[in-house]
């Protein structure tokens, strides 16, 4: 075992199949205790990234480490130390919740003298006890998620890897998913999950942003935040959106725009300069401005502005 703060090391790390790069040359170290996001698009490589991690594909090239266990030669030992959890709810639905977490109880290993402690522990935690006699398949996605929560962490794993663990689960259930997560990095666990849900990346203590296989970007969220570039962001609301995105192509000073909610972002170079430039144009083209401001970026905004950045560089 490592004697470091790090509970995942990432070097270089790369999965080829046959032509298709799916993680291409990643780098990144998750801290003990930390939440770590993995945030992007279906299709970035987030999965395959994690299931090297859990030992469950061989790197193509690069080096990583989990808990101190190296991802080539010590797999197996890698499995017994982490819990994790697939995008697929994987438990039993013909068995109630009190069975299912009996039986990973068996298959993690659990001493036999301290499972009761740890089902009664899993119970309280995922708030299951009302529902212990519940057969699976009777659950609601979000109760199912908590269950196969409690069921990765039967065995006191240091490392948690959750692989969109709250996709098709409604905002309520999220949060209060959250809520689990926060427990349990408080008591010393490191978390390291995955999601394409923007508000979800708000809870991680830090985020890496993948696309294409890559990590464009990597920080706190409130440091991602700030990074467009340099650039400013506007909030434009007008009552002809998609007649004002044709008028902003070409102003000085406008980088690009999107539509968010009911309005556009505006990505510029000055704000103040870009906000007289975008009132003269409009107004001659006839476009009423019902509010233009400078905003905060969100970590949509940056998101987005990181992605057409890449699309841009690879065209």
């Amino acid at each position: 075992m490592n004697g470091n703060g790090n509970a995942v090391e990432i070097h270089d790390l790369v999965k080829a199949f046959g032509s298709f790069v799916a993680v291409d040359h990643v780098s990144l170290q998750v801290e003990k205790g930390e939440i770590f996001g993995f945030l992007g698009p279906n299709g970035a490589g987030k999965s395959t990234t994690i299931r090297m991690l859990c030992g469950l594909l061989t790197p193509t090239s690069g080096n990583a480490s989990v808990n101190g266990f190296d991802v080539h030669t010590q797999p197996e030992e890698i499995r017994r130390s982490i819990g994790y959890m697939s995008q697929k709810f994987s438990l039993y639905d013909d068995l109630t919740v009190e069975q299912n977490i009996d039986f990973f109880t068996g298959m993690y290993g659990v001493p036999r003298e301290i499972r009761q402690a740890r089902k009664d522990y899993v119970l309280e935690m995922a708030n299951l006890k009302e529902r212990r006699d519940a057969l699976t398949q009777t659950l609601s996605g979000g109760w199912k998620q908590r269950l196969a929560l409690g069921c990765a962490i039967l065995h006191d794993p240091p490392v948690l890897f959750l692989d969109e663990p709250t996709s098709g689960v409604d905002p309520i259930a999220r949060g209060a998913f959250w809520n689990l997560i926060h427990d349990l990095a408080e008591t010393g666990h490191t978390v390291f999950v995955s999601t394409h849900y923007m508000d979800e990346a708000e809870y991680c203590h830090r985020l890496a942003l993948m696309y294409r296989g890559k990590v464009i970007a990597l920080g706190t969220p409130e440091e991602l935040k700030k990074d467009l570039d340099g650039h400013g962001l506007l909030r434009l609301d007008t009552p002809k959106t998609l007649d004002t995105m044709r008028a902003l192509a070409g102003v000085t000073g406008v980088v690009e725009s999107a539509v968010f909610g009911g309005g556009l972002h505006v990505v510029v170079d000055d704000a103040e300069a870009a906000k007289l430039e975008i009132r003269r144009k409009l107004e001659s083209a006839g476009i009423e401005i019902l509010r233009l401001e400078t905003i905060t970026p969100s970590l949509e905004d940056v998101f987005v502005a990181l992605i057409e950045a890449e699309d841009r560089r690879a065209a």
